[in-house]
């Protein structure tokens, strides 16, 4: 192959690559450019820079209020080398991508400001530090914008996308909400405000306009209710029906309309960013095509030992009959080319997550045959493959759970449970002894790598703990606790033997990737709202042991919080002293329940109006990025929970079975496909690997994890609304169309969202 052909499928293949994990990264093509791209795009490139991030991150641990205090010139040198790191990967991603791209792409003027105001608060920072000034490090705030901005987090940007695009619509809502509170808490005014009634507390009730405004909008979230209403509920009955027809409205009529707008308009764009993503990725596919091509006849082709080394490229890792199964998928017809309409589903192809399963004869049937397949050691398989002895340790599993909940000193209940640890190591040597070890405790298999690590830690832990126990001065206590949470653990079998508890488990696994990017969204928010906390109120509440004799103890040490519900609930702890501290508070907030006593706290030892400092945190993260959170989970439940296999999919597993190839979980364990069966791969046939002949030591099946990126689970949304033969749009003007005006030429999308 002479140089540019293969400077071409250097650079197709980084198509391919960009369409199956749907980058939107616009590269320069020469040679040059594509070799840096590839750099720019490996793994340990981008698990440094994601290293870096979580060190720079991390240091809120480690500076002023400490954790674990360590002195300035630590943390600032090593947030210093976090910016170079940073830097030179923008530096590098300047040198792959055109350069007037470069200088419109807001991401990267945001990370080079955002570097630049980060030295000079260091600077200022540090020149006051050495004058003995105290000040504040403005600039911490900002460092999650780093994790936001790089091109590898475009997940958490797509999440923050879309509570920008839905903002227009919830501020709708939210005025009207807003109007809602503030007009029932001047009828609260008027109502009660002349009785002189007091709270439990001994204040005045509902004296004070801007105290009612709160207390009614804790009230939505239903934190304070009873409390509330108990001081004008005492004086007549009938005032309840002024707090009911409250909560009816605000809690269950405008913050259902807040989901509902929130689903809505995140169901919308999301939906024009993922055709979008569609579109793009099947442009690449087309360039690629376009570098590989040719002409066969009257039509454009690219040749199987092309194709071949572009996948090579692409998917180093995959086997080799793992790529002769995609060829036959790709030339159905067996041409020795790929036309164009499959070569564009290669990417999709990819994205299948395919098993190859290598069949094994168990070691005892090797080394003792007759003894194997005797008669006796047949019924044994056939009783350990039958239903019924799944049933019978699901029986043995419940009837555990029983005894679990009973006296653990009584001393029949300890040998109870030695019994059922016995029975369960039967029934993993029982499994082993008719499963093949290997395909018994393969890569996919979850559940028998679960059952067995959990039955031998609780042996040991159970050896350890009756053997701790005989020596009567040490405290067995934490090996102990850790034998009572293994037998929990063991319980959590059940979900596997039920056929629909294991459809859900399995939905909720295969959607985790998707919850993991708004898990990057809630540690940026959290961040944010932790480093300014701490600004605001750290010191201002101290947590004393609860031996502590000291007299200001029982007030957190703070006057301000004398005899008020915060102090006589002990929520000393609850404080922003620390980046910990700050990050298990806020989790409180979002949990809502007794947040305005928090709230309230910290106003007393603050000011009042730093109530709007939770305020803002409850309006952010739980009815903006919560709701955004559940209408994400909605439509990727319903997708994984509901729809049927993708054509792609369905076509490789059509192909397996055509080739007589095709595995099922169950048949993997049943001893059926143990007889005349090749153990190695290299058995296949060299490059006709497939095509040559059946595999016997080989079986394929389609992962129970299908999607390997959370982009392609998303895709799978709304794919079914894109036809196959629209190539869309050119690159560049994908490109250059924002999500919402994008393809305007196809009313019918925007009008079915």
């Amino acid at each position: 192959m002479d140089d540019s052909a293969r400077e071409s499928l250097l650079l197709a293949a980084a198509y391919v690559f960009d369409a199956q994990y749907n980058r939107n990264i616009p590269f320069e093509t020469s040679p040059q450019a594509v070799r840096l791209y590839y750099l720019y795009n490996h793994w340990a490139m981008q698990a440094s820079l994601y290293l870096f991030i979580f060190v720079d991150l991390a240091l809120a641990v480690f500076e002023e209020p400490a954790v674990y205090p360590l002195p300035f010139l630590v943390t600032s040198l090593i947030e210093v080398l976090c910016l170079l790191v940073f830097f030179g990967r923008l530096v590098h991603f300047a040198q792959v991508t055109p350069r007037l791209v470069f200088w419109k792409d807001t991401k990267n003027i945001c990370i080079m400001i955002t570097i630049l105001l980060t030295l000079i608060d260091l600077i200022i920072y540090g020149a006051l530090r050495i004058s003995s000034i105290r000040s504040v490090r403005w600039s911490r705030p900002m460092r999650p914008l780093f994790l936001i901005n790089f091109a590898e987090s475009r997940q958490i940007r797509r999440a923050f996308r879309s509570i920008r695009n839905t903002l227009p619509e919830i501020t709708y809502v939210f005025l009207l909400f807003t109007f809602s509170v503030l007009m029932f808490s001047l009828m609260a005014l008027k109502l009660f405000g002349d009785r002189n009634l007091r709270t439990v507390d001994g204040l005045p009730y509902f004296s004070n306009y801007l105290a009612i405004v709160f207390d009614m909008y804790v009230l939505v979230t239903t934190a304070n209710s009873p409390d509330v209403m108990m001081p004008a509920y005492d004086v007549s009955g009938w005032y309840s029906l002024f707090f009911i027809t409250y909560i009816v409205i605000n809690t269950y009529i405008f913050m259902s309309v807040f989901l509902a707008v929130v689903y809505n308009n995140y169901r919308k764009h999301l939906k024009n960013e993922i055709r979008k993503l569609a579109y793009m990725k099947r442009r690449k596919m087309i360039e690629a095509f376009n570098l590989l091509k040719v002409e066969e006849g009257a039509d454009f082709v690219v040749h199987a030992d092309k194709w071949k080394l572009l996948v090579k490229l692409v998917a180093p890792d995959i086997s080799a009959s793992h790529r002769e199964l995609l060829l036959r998928i790709s030339d159905e017809e067996q041409k020795g080319s790929i036309d164009k309409k499959s070569f564009v589903r290669l990417a999709d192809l990819l994205n299948i997550q395919v098993i190859t399963v290598k069949v094994h004869s168990h070691p005892l049937d090797t080394w003792f045959p007759h003894l194997y397949n005797s008669a006796p050691s047949r019924f044994i398989h056939r009783i350990v493959q039958h239903k019924g002895f799944v049933w019978l340790y699901d029986v043995i599993i419940l009837i555990n759970a029983v005894f679990i909940a009973l006296d653990e000193k009584n001393p029949y209940i300890s040998y109870a449970e030695w019994v059922f640890l016995c029975l369960y190591i039967v029934e993993i040597l029982l499994k082993l002894y008719t499963y093949e070890p290997r395909s018994f405790f393969g890569r996919n298999q979850f559940w028998n790598w679960f059952d067995t690590s959990i039955i031998i830690a609780a042996l040991i832990a159970t050896v350890l703990n009756s053997t701790l126990r005989s020596v009567r001065i040490y405290n067995s206590q934490q090996v102990l606790d850790i034998v009572f949470i293994l037998r929990v653990l063991r319980l959590i079998r059940i979900v596997d033997s039920i056929q629909r508890f294991r459809v859900i488990m399995n939905t909720l696994i295969n959607i985790m990737p998707t919850m993991l990017t708004f898990g990057g969204l809630a540690l940026v928010v959290y961040y944010m709202f932790s480093i300014v906390g701490m600004e605001i109120f750290h010191g201002k509440v101290q947590f004393f042991a609860r031996n502590a004799t000291a007299q200001h103890a029982a007030y957190c040490g703070n006057p301000a919080l004398k005899d008020t519900t915060f102090a006589r609930a002990k929520y000393c702890k609850n404080n922003f002293n620390d980046i910990v501290s700050s990050f298990i508070v806020l989790m409180e907030l979002t949990v809502v329940n007794q947040w305005h006593v928090l709230a309230s706290g910290f106003a007393l030892v603050t000011h009042q109006a730093a109530k709007l400092y939770f305020i803002t945190f409850h309006i952010v993260v739980v009815i903006m990025i919560i709701n955004i959170f559940v209408a994400f989970i909605l439509e990727a439940f319903f997708v994984e929970y509901s729809l049927e296999k993708s054509e792609v999919e369905t076509a490789i597993e059509k192909k397996i079975q055509e080739l007589g190839v095709g595995i099922q979980e169950d048949d993997l364990l049943d001893g059926k496909l143990l007889d005349n069966m090749e153990t190695s791969e290299n058995d296949l046939g060299g490059e006709e690997g497939i095509a040559a002949k059946k595999p016997k030591g080989l079986m394929f099946k389609i992962a129970s994890k299908r999607y390997r990126t959370v982009d392609a689970l998303l895709q799978r949304m709304f794919e079914a609304e894109i036809p196959p033969e629209e190539e869309g749009p050119s690159l560049d003007e994908i490109l250059n169309l924002s999500p919402d005006d994008a393809y305007p030429k196809n009313p019918t999308f925007d009008s079915a969202a």
